[in-house]
């Protein structure tokens, strides 16, 4: 066979391969519409940089569901305040890029549902729930139908909220301190009857807490691009060397003075509008 006629009998086969190509990219693009100065503009593809955040965070809920199925606590507790920092990263890239989408917005929930809502419950289950028949399993599924509806409300919510405010505990939140309850726990062999009650009271109160009305400090309103004092440094350093003396302790604490704030605050807010009788 002569080199052209072995060429010509290829190049359909090529062109076929190129036609498939082309038309799996055109009929997977993703297009979103969007109003912008008044004229309503599509927009075709996706922000890589922020999804890239996104997709991390996925990876790291998903590697803490893996790791509480494979009975490694610690490093599924790890890997969920690894998904909660590149959670709060990919949004704040995306608003320093000028890269918010819909897409993205929709992206991002999905993923804090694998990672804030399914994995910690799924955790704390497999470690010390489980033990308690019924009542674990039907506690993790109110966690996890708890942090759907948050997430759903959240993005409903959008732009008619002050933001200083977030309405009910934010999900990552709820699942640093089921996280941090199971790290610290596990670490020290607790595995008493009393330490399942207390797990149980842990995962049942955070679902119930990011479905309330509850409002908790959103931190938004910090300026990180002005100056501060010096002392502040000072602090976040100290703070650092705290956290890296035990971690998971000081983790716990943390977020659970941060759960706490919230009905300590409603309950001042109460007491303070309450008119006094003589």
């Amino acid at each position: 066979m002569s080199r052209d006629a072995h060429h010509s009998e290829q190049q359909p086969d090529q062109k076929g391969d190129e036609d498939l190509a082309s038309t799996f990219v055109r009929e997977t693009e993703v297009i979103e519409e969007s109003v912008e100065d008044g004229k309503k503009v599509r927009r075709k593809g996706i922000y890589l940089l922020p999804n890239l955040f996104t997709t991390s965070a996925l990876f790291a809920g998903f590697f803490a569901v893996v790791a509480g199925i494979n009975g490694d606590f610690t490093a599924a507790a790890v890997a969920i305040f690894i998904a909660m920092v590149l959670d709060g990263l990919d949004g704040r890239v995306a608003r320093m890029t000028n890269t918010q989408s819909a897409f993205g917005a929709e992206y991002d929930s999905l993923s804090d549902m694998l990672s804030f809502g399914v994995a910690p419950a799924l955790v704390a289950f497999t470690w010390i729930l489980q033990d308690i028949g019924k009542t674990g399993w039907v506690v993790a599924f109110l966690y996890v139908a708890c942090a759907a509806l948050r997430l759903a409300r959240f993005n409903v919510q959008i732009g008619s909220v002050d933001k200083k405010w977030f309405i009910g505990l934010p999900s990552p939140s709820a699942a640093a301190l089921v996280a941090a309850s199971v790290w610290t726990f596990h670490s020290f062999d607790a595995d008493a009857f009393g330490f399942k009650l207390l797990m149980l009271f842990v995962v049942g109160t955070a679902g119930i807490l990011m479905v309330s009305n509850i409002r908790y400090y959103s931190f938004k309103d910090v300026d990180l691009k002005g100056p501060v004092p010096f002392v502040f440094l000072l602090a976040i350093v100290l703070g650092f060397v705290v956290i890296s003396i035990e971690p998971s302790v000081m983790l716990l604490l943390l977020f659970g003075a941060y759960v706490i704030s919230g009905p300590a605050m409603a309950v001042m807010r109460k007491l303070k509008h309450t008119p006094t009788t003589r």
